[in-house]
């Protein structure tokens, strides 16, 4: 009698722990993405070629991508057999608002990792290391901050890029006029009308926006980057088993030749990967 109670004894606690353990799983963003059968991910309209629309009002891009495969992945980690994407758009001013009141699950742009940053929202691995920079119209004399002396230099304000001009413009005892804008497009009108005198944000998003403009306007980008900036997918704060899911993805991307493809598909036009890129992909290819 005995060895049959502790026989249903341990089967009992055997289905407890495993009920437990199902449990654990569906916390937080993984429960809810299971409740709706839907994953809720921004972008941006024009961070090209990170996150944009093309024609047909679709978001396409490199930071894009790498969310639809985080879909993938995690669609395969809760054996769902299918899941949507509900593409929400976000802007460079409300984007990580929307992650931490829950209005969206994933953020798919250009966002910089920052201490200050991740009081507030949480960051996947590094998908990108990049460094601010600047554009100005073809042929003017302008090729670092120093020459912007006494110059007006538009950026988006309230993000890295602008602390980080302001702060290189300080230590260069360079005294030029920083002028806030609301978004990329607004700062690159500026230029055209000559109400600025350079453009200011992450170099290859510059690259980016100059070849998309390069038949209305000819621009030129910097001779070198002012800030550092790692960019990571973005993700609400405390949720370990989701940001779990959306490094797993990475680092396998990473381990693999797919991520070559996938950068070939969006940088392929600015030549083979630079070595710190190249770098950070290795280091954040973790093993399994």
């Amino acid at each position: 009698m005995r060895k049959s109670i502790h026989a249903a004894l341990l089967l009992m606690t055997c289905a407890g722990l495993l009920a437990g353990n199902a449990g654990a799983q569906q916390t937080g963003t993984l429960k809810t993405i299971t409740d709706t059968k839907t994953i809720r991910m921004g972008y941006l309209r024009e961070s090209v070629p990170f996150s944009f629309v093309d024609q047909n009002g679709d978001p396409q891009g490199y930071s894009i991508e790498l969310c639809k495969r985080v879909a993938a992945g995690v669609q395969q980690q809760l054996n769902l057999p299918d899941i949507a994407i509900k593409w929400i758009p976000v802007t460079l001013a409300n984007r990580f608002d929307l992650v931490s009141s829950g209005g969206i699950d994933l953020e798919c742009g250009t966002s910089t990792n920052s201490l200050s940053r991740q009081k507030q929202v949480d960051f996947s691995v590094m998908t990108w290391v990049d460094g601010g920079n600047f554009v100005v119209k073809a042929g003017q004399p302008h090729h670092s901050l120093a020459d912007l002396a006494g110059k007006k230099i538009a950026v988006v304000g309230g993000t890295t890029t602008e602390s980080g001009l302001r702060a290189a413009l300080k230590k260069g005892y360079v005294n030029a006029e920083v002028v806030p804008v609301s978004q990329h497009l607004n700062g690159l009108n500026a230029l055209q009308k000559g109400e600025v005198d350079a453009y200011a944000s992450d170099q290859t998003v510059l690259i980016g926006l100059a070849l998309a403009i390069r038949d209305q306007m000819r621009l030129d980008v910097g001779e070198q980057n002012f800030s550092y900036e790692p960019y990571g997918l973005v993700l609400r704060r405390n949720d370990a088993d989701f940001k779990q899911a959306v490094n797993a993805v990475l680092a396998r991307l990473y381990r693999s030749d797919e991520i070559v493809q996938i950068y070939k598909r969006w940088f392929g036009g600015l030549g083979e990967p630079a070595p710190g890129l190249v770098m950070m992909f290795g280091l954040n290819g973790l093993p399994e």
